[in-house]
């Protein structure tokens, strides 16, 4: 019965990719931005008022959606890169660039805060992907380079959905 005691550990994985570490590094800094910003984004579908609701609501429900995939995605990258992810939410969070929304806000302000965080995580998923490049890691470097797609798309509907004039 020892078998089901099983703890999961590191692994040294050997497909070519000349810096596991770094690269499990930099996706464990994105799934920490995609957790941070899929509650955020969540907060803001359950918050918006006003006349942009009805756009705001199905936008973040859009967005939260593909951020609760992503992570997924990233964390198993992250596993077979032969790394482990976070275990606790303090953890998996604690390297967020994401920032929080102290006080209630207008639809436009809140609009143009995830936006803001959307831009910030699109920067870092470039290192990463700058990183994956260096490292011969292709599968991390695509991986990085959809991320940040969905990042710069999301920003941009939200900076335009914020646009009042």
């Amino acid at each position: 019965m020892s078998e089901l005691k099983t703890k999961p550990s590191p692994v040294s994985v050997k497909t070519g990719v000349a810096d596991a570490r770094s690269a499990a590094k930099g996706l464990a800094a994105a799934l920490a931005d995609t957790y941070s910003l899929l509650i955020k984004t969540h907060a803001v579908h359950w918050n918006v008022e006003g006349p942009m609701f009805f756009a705001v609501h199905n936008l973040t429900e859009a967005q939260y959606g593909d951020l609760f995939a992503a992570a997924d995605v990233i964390a198993e990258r992250i596993r077979a890169l032969g790394h482990l992810t976070a275990t606790s939410p303090g953890e998996l969070l604690a390297d967020s660039v994401v920032s929080d929304i102290k006080a209630p806000k207008d639809a436009p302000a809140l609009c143009e805060s995830l936006a803001t965080d959307h831009s910030k995580v699109a920067k870092r998923l470039h290192d990463v992907i700058e990183a994956a490049e260096e490292a011969r890691d292709p599968v991390t470097a695509d991986l990085a380079t959809a991320r940040a797609a969905f990042h710069e798309k999301a920003a941009w509907m939200l900076r335009a959905l914020a646009k009042t004039s």
